[in-house]
């Protein structure tokens, strides 16, 4: 298919999935890099509560609290980018 006819097809709304190989796609910034924080033992027990009541593991609610906060950190015009 020419890209032409590839990007009709997207601007028509098409499906175009079945044109893309996904095999090897990847999300840009989200590579993950291994880290260890030490917390204070009522902090953690405090996140496991929170990760608890909402059915997420204590590194998943930490991981969306802490994009949740640098979100916000982040200029507007950023952010409309």
């Amino acid at each position: 298919m020419k890209a032409s006819e590839f990007d009709q097809k997207f601007n028509d709304d098409d499906d175009i999935l079945a044109h893309l190989d996904l095999s090897k796609a990847k999300r840009s910034l989200q590579e993950t890099k291994r880290v260890n924080v030490d917390f204070p033992t009522w902090m953690l027990e405090s996140l496991d509560r929170e990760a608890s009541s909402v059915g997420v593991t204590r590194q998943s609610i930490i991981k969306v609290w802490l994009a949740d906060k640098l979100e916000s950190l982040r200029p507007a015009v950023e952010r409309q980018g």
